[in-house]
């Protein structure tokens, strides 16, 4: 029982430390973050597996629904 206070009382005082300092606690990450992360990789998949032109389509697409 004295290990689990004690885990928990270093778990919140983990929590107030990441707040303080302005960061996000583990297991969160910024939307732009993993738009940064995912999009090379979706141009190399789309590259590597020659689907480049329907990726050229799709965009023209939304961008058409866009107004642009």
């Amino acid at each position: 029982m004295a290990r689990s206070m004690e885990r928990t009382a270093f778990g919140a005082r983990g929590r107030r430390a990441t707040a303080a300092l302005g960061r996000r606690p583990s297991g969160t990450r910024h939307p732009l973050i993993a738009v940064a992360m995912a999009v090379p990789l979706a141009f190399l998949l789309a590259v590597v597996f020659g689907g480049w032109e329907a990726v050229v389509t799709q965009a023209s697409s939304v961008a058409g629904m866009l107004g642009r």
